[in-house]
């Protein structure tokens, strides 16, 4: 079946990026492949993340089908906007239907993203890891995608109020090579090795990064280690 609502709000994505006029750097887009199946797991510091990282895939020419939680498909507005663009709603109190679900998608050729932190992180440091994402692939028989954000925390993230009306910002991603589960490996040590590139991803993200902060009050997007004053790991919600 056609995609007739996803390639138009890219469309619109692209727009307001334009409007935004945020600075991209993007590096790694070749290592999405053109076809076949993919997890594709990144970072979670906004709640935009979605988009970036399935704007990161649109080289190749690929939609991202990203794993939500259900209550953005009940919404009024988002939930019709979800389920045209296939997207997987995610009932916590039944998550194997959701992760059934995700594992035909992969079967069936699609790129399906997943958010293993399952909650954005405060911090902007890496959460714990999820299994989820492994499993599906070693299901599914595929290759993790593993992306890093960075800079999307500063347009719109948890306990922050939206600043989409300033110009100018960077966000920077970083697209590793595909990994492949071995035949033998337990998820959890999928998943520790994937956490691990996830984290070189973000600190290459962090270390091109551009922007500095503008004064003292502009520090909350820089996790404590960087010099910033986000609440550390032990303290985020």
């Amino acid at each position: 079946m056609a995609d007739l609502v996803y390639p138009p709000v890219v469309g619109a994505a692209r727009t307001l990026f334009k409007a935004l006029d945020l600075r991209f750097d993007i590096q790694g887009v070749e290592n999405v492949p053109r076809e076949g199946g993919a997890v594709l797991v990144s970072n979670h510091i906004g709640y935009l993340d979605f988009v970036f990282a399935g704007f990161a895939a649109r080289p190749s020419k690929r939609l991202v089908r990203f794993m939500a939680k259900d209550s953005v498909f009940r919404h009024k507005v988002s939930g019709p906007l979800m389920r045209a663009m296939k997207h997987i709603p995610v009932d916590r109190a039944q998550g194997e239907h959701a992760f059934r679900h995700a594992v035909d998608a992969l079967r069936g050729g699609e790129i399906v993203g997943v958010f293993p932190e399952a909650t954005i992180s405060q911090s902007f440091t890496l959460k714990k890891f999820k299994t989820g994402a492994a499993r599906m692939a070693q299901d599914a028989q595929v290759p993790i995608l593993p992306v890093a954000l960075w800079g999307t925390q500063r347009l719109w993230t948890k306990g922050r109020p939206r600043d989409l009306r300033r110009n100018h910002y960077p966000v920077t991603i970083r697209v590793g090579s595909p990994m492949s589960p071995g035949p033998e490996e337990s998820a959890q040590a999928v998943t520790a090795r994937v956490r691990e590139r996830v984290q070189e991803l973000l600190e290459a993200a962090q270390r091109a990064y551009p922007a500095k902060p503008r004064d003292e009050k502009d520090t909350w997007w820089l996790p404590a280690h960087l010099g910033g004053t986000a609440p550390p790991p032990p303290a985020a919600v």
